[in-house]
């Protein structure tokens, strides 16, 4: 049993855990940023909705699924702060390359080149965090770094749709990309690799060594993460095509200008969704003193709550609006604010299940298995789906194909909440089996 721990967080800690939300915040710029600048792209290259899907789904989420696990079982065995700094540096590269595309072919291959820089990214950052942190403060943490995608959402949104409008589309790409260049040898200097499985109970076993296909099976095995997998995956393909296309949603149903949909719907969603990350984490922190199970029954609940609201949402009629000078913001945005808030408990209080469910040196693997399913069926069928369902509908619903194209798609959430109360008894059983095991005399 450990009797000792070789650190406590302190300030260096913390400035690490800083560094690591910002490169997920800059990543999560360069992956969304598409999102604001769907209606040019278009215009430029002539393509459908289906092709625009493609781009903005599978172009980025074979490559980062194919590659994240495999990335995640070598940061199981590598330096991980290397590892994340090396990714961000290829990432943000990729990103300005967007920029200087003057095929769509070629903006499809540098799309799929953010996908090789990203899938780097996350499951080696979530697995330093849980060596940086003790258990009882992971949920918290690790919800302060997923403030990344929300973050990320309101910034790439909000500005990507000024930086479009005044300046041109491939800016925006050159904007986003160059600071994380910068982020990237920040990372490098400052962010230290923390020994693994620090606090935990027990040392951790060599798993890390085995084969990446016999370690994969028997992670698949783990009934709570099995279920943790598909809950992320069906969150994944409502979120992600949500995520993509609401935008032009705005743009298309209520007539505004793709710098005030940018910003309107950046500024709320990234709002709700700060706001909803850091409220679960605290409220997981202490829930599950009490019961284990708060961990997935706290997504489970924000995710049934987060589905009349993007109904609401959606089907909200497209009239009355507030008015701030030349800013319109819609009446129905006060349900896009309240979907962000329940639909961002899921992210961070996923990964940090999947911490809790392994030993110190599966947590990038494990990481990187969630981060498989809710990349591959996210960001690969989620902007895909609702594209395709959107130009099947343009004949029946004119310019209210994508509103009816996006409900179906959020259909899919009733799944998710499925899959996390299937997950509830087998995440508590693998945690006292786990403990039971630690605490077995060498």
């Amino acid at each position: 049993m450990r009797t000792s721990q070789p650190y406590q967080p302190g300030l260096r800690t913390h400035a690490g855990l800083a560094l690591l939300a910002l490169v997920y915040i800059f990543s999560y710029i360069d992956r969304q940023a598409i999102a604001v600048l769907i209606e040019p792209i278009k215009r430029e290259f002539a393509v459908s909705d289906t092709a625009i899907g493609s781009l903005s789904g599978v172009a980025f989420a074979v490559l980062y699924a194919g590659l994240g696990v495999p990335i995640g079982k070598l940061a199981d065995r590598a330096n991980r702060r290397n590892i994340v700094a090396l990714c961000c540096g290829l990432w943000s590269l990729a990103t300005m390359a967007c920029g200087v595309s003057a095929q769509f072919w070629q903006l499809f291959l540098a799309r799929m080149g953010v996908a090789v820089g990203e899938a780097g990214g996350m499951a080696p950052s979530v697995s330093l965090i849980a060596d940086m942190y003790p258990p009882q403060r992971r949920s918290l943490m690790l919800s302060v770094f997923m403030l990344g995608p929300n973050l990320g959402v309101l910034v790439g949104l909000a500005a990507g749709g000024w930086i479009a409008q005044t300046h041109g589309w491939r800016a925006a790409f050159l904007f986003f990309g160059a600071p994380g260049v910068v982020l990237a040898l920040l990372v490098r200097l400052v962010v230290r690799e923390p020994q693994r499985g620090a606090f935990e109970l027990a040392p951790a076993a060599r798993a890390a060594s085995r084969p990446l296909r016999a370690q994969l099976s028997r992670l698949w095995s783990i009934r709570a993460l099995r279920f943790l997998c598909l809950a992320c995956a069906s969150a994944g393909v409502a979120s992600y095509g949500y995520g993509i296309w609401a935008t032009t949603f705005l743009v298309r149903t209520y007539g505004v200008t793709l710098a005030q949909a940018g910003f309107v719907f950046g500024v709320t969603s990234g709002v709700g969704a700060i706001a909803g990350a850091l409220f679960s984490g605290v409220l997981c922190d202490r829930l599950v003193a009490h019961d284990r199970r708060w961990q997935l029954a706290l997504p489970m609940i924000g995710i049934a709550l987060s589905i009349p609201a993007v109904l609401a949402f959606l089907l909200w009629p497209a009239t009355g609006a507030w008015h701030a000078g030349a800013l319109a913001v819609p009446h129905a945005m006060v349900f896009a604010l309240l979907f962000s808030f329940f639909a961002s408990w899921f992210p961070a209080l996923s990964y940090a299940a999947a911490s809790q469910l392994v030993n110190a040196d599966e947590r990038s693997t494990a990481a990187s298995l969630v981060n498989l399913f809710l990349t591959l069926f996210g960001v690969g069928l989620g902007p895909l789906v609702t594209g395709v369902l959107s130009d099947r509908l343009t004949p029946l619903y004119g310019h209210d194909a994508l509103r009816y194209a996006l409900v179906g798609t959020m259909t899919i959430l009733v799944a998710t909440v499925a899959f996390y109360a299937a997950a509830l008894n087998p995440y508590r059983q693998r945690l006292a089996a786990m403990h039971a095991a630690a605490s077995q005399p060498a």
